[in-house]
């Protein structure tokens, strides 16, 4: 599915795409793609957020509320980076600013594409791949984090990241490893990207321990425990090297 608001820009990325053996359904406005989208299976959506009919953002977020799997490669003008988290945060995969490679486009969604196809075939040999940690459960299959206290939908990407921090568990996974991995591709904009994910689990995992974390305030984005306190599952930042995530069992 391809959503933009501007005539040539869409033709030509349609074309290029349908050149390179894609079938490509393209809408002008956000309404009838979102009216589409709701009746027909895509196995992608590049969606440009500057649309004219509607607020791209919330047309994102009714996409991934709708599909939590579908990958969604984001065309966007702007280029800031509070923009760039924002559509992260949503869930989008990718973040494409205009002006831009066609070919780079394409080869960004067959590199997501290709990565999807891997899932499905690990999801279809092994049925439901779980994952148990600390007081978590990992269920990669439905892409659902379980705790005690809530039960999560990831985004396909948050469960990857997830389950290959999980892969190394008390291990570091060097930064580099990560974005190869899951983002194909390390450059500075992935790099964030890789950042934003990483705190938004480290949230999730908090939930494990909200009473002890000093101090409290929406937002914070340094993580301080009561002293003396160990908590018993955290992902940990190694500045400038990778991320581990720590699992204590039984201490």
């Amino acid at each position: 599915m391809l959503v933009d608001s501007s005539d040539n820009l869409r033709r030509v990325i349609k074309d290029y795409l349908e050149m390179s053996d894609f079938n490509v359904v393209d809408f002008k406005n956000g309404v009838d793609a979102d009216n589409c989208f709701n009746k027909n299976a895509f196995d992608i959506c590049i969606v440009d957020v500057a649309l004219k009919d509607c607020d791209g953002f919330k047309l994102l977020q009714k996409l991934r509320q709708v599909d939590r799997s579908v990958p969604i490669v984001v065309l966007s003008s702007l280029a800031g980076k509070e923009d760039r988290i924002r559509c992260f945060n949503i869930g989008c995969d990718d973040y494409v600013t205009k002006p831009f490679s066609i070919e780079e486009l394409c080869l960004r969604v067959n590199a997501i594409l290709r990565r999807c196809a891997n899932n499905s075939k690990r999801h279809y040999e092994t049925e439901d791949e779980i994952i148990k940690f600390g007081n978590f459960t990992l269920n990669y299959t439905e892409l659902q984090l379980v705790h005690p206290k809530v039960t999560r939908l990831l985004t396909r990407k948050e469960c990857d990241l997830l389950k290959l921090l999980l892969d190394h568990k008390n291990k570091l996974v060097p930064r580099e490893i990560i974005l190869r991995e899951i983002w194909t591709e390390d450059d500075n904009s992935n790099s964030r990207s890789m950042d934003v994910f990483m705190t938004k689990l480290r949230t999730y995992i908090l939930v494990d321990c909200e009473e002890f974390v000093l101090p409290k305030f929406p937002g914070q984005r340094k993580i301080h425990y009561v002293p003396g306190f160990v908590p018993p599952v955290e992902i940990v930042n190694i500045h400038g090297t990778g991320f581990m995530i720590k699992v204590r069992e039984n201490e």
